[in-house]
């Protein structure tokens, strides 16, 4: 039987890489990895993570998701002429007061999170609708589903993702080619050391209001507890990526927490969303609320 042939985006750390390894280390051999990343100077984590696990199950190619021509190279370079199953996991975040954002920044983000992950999906949507199968795996966040103060330019990344994974999904139906996203919360990943972020001793916040500064450093002591409490081990998303890829049936969306948000929930049973921004703002703000 031939292998499912993968082809994952961002494995240089975090989910891409941890994916990468489980996918590429089964030991029936039932995957085939094309594990991508944009700098193949970074690859050595990856080769140690699998050692003498992954022979003749694993291929690195780089891959820069801004980059068409680095994607067409790369889906070019796959021996077996199809992909099965395309993750689309490069990422990168932006956290700060939004005066502070430059545009360079913004594109920066929008070019990866956004049409980063709709460029690879063009590349190599053709032949997944030439062959009659398919799966489109997306990195989500939570987000993506409900805003996050500070994070505006990631969000709004992340939401658009949202859109354009429904839209295609409607369509793809009748490709036999299924589209799942894959919602993650807070993980520990080198996401964080990569995430461009505006700390408090920068003089660039000397620009900014008093008042909006006291609650950026509300808002970072806020991020710190959930990234101390409840941040998952990168192990518990690739376990809910394994249950999407071996579904005979793949939902469209995955919560790796197992349950949905209670914010995104009240989203859907408030649609004013009145309550939700002051949910979150209690949530994040508790202190100034009182």
């Amino acid at each position: 039987m031939d292998k499912k042939v993968v082809l994952i985006t961002g494995c240089s750390s975090g989910i891409g890489l941890s994916l990468a390894v489980r996918l590429a280390s089964n030991p029936d051999k039932t995957f085939k990895v094309y594990a991508t990343m944009r700098n193949l100077a970074k690859k050595e984590r990856l080769l140690e993570c699998v050692k003498g696990l992954h022979k003749g199950t694993l291929d690195i190619l780089q891959m820069d998701v801004t980059d068409r021509q680095s994607i067409l190279d790369a889906r070019d370079r796959v021996v077996e002429k199809r992909v099965d199953i395309l993750v689309c996991n490069a990422g990168v975040g932006l956290m700060g007061p939004l005066e502070l954002q430059s545009l360079d920044s913004m594109r920066q983000i929008l070019e990866v999170n956004l049409l980063g992950t709709i460029q690879t999906i063009q590349a190599f949507l053709p032949g997944m609708k030439a062959q009659g199968h398919g799966r489109i795996l997306v990195t989500g966040s939570t987000g993506g589903l409900h805003g996050l103060p500070f994070n505006e330019v990631y969000c709004a990344s992340k939401f658009a993702i949202e859109g354009a994974c429904e839209s295609l999904a409607v369509l793809l139906l009748h490709f036999n080619i299924h589209v799942s996203l894959i919602e993650c919360g807070p993980v520990n990943t080198d996401f964080l050391v990569n995430l461009q972020k505006a700390d408090l001793g920068d003089t660039t916040l000397q620009q900014v209001d008093t008042h909006t500064l006291g609650l950026y450093e509300k808002y970072l002591q806020h991020c710190d507890s959930v990234f101390q409490n409840a941040a998952q081990d990168t192990e518990d998303i690739v376990k809910v990526f394994l249950d999407a890829i071996q579904s005979p049936s793949p939902a469209f969306r995955y919560f790796t927490s197992g349950v949905v948000p209670p914010l995104t929930q009240l989203k859907i049973t408030e649609p004013d969303g009145s309550l939700c921004i002051h949910a979150m703002s209690k949530i994040i703000f508790s202190a100034e609320e009182k």
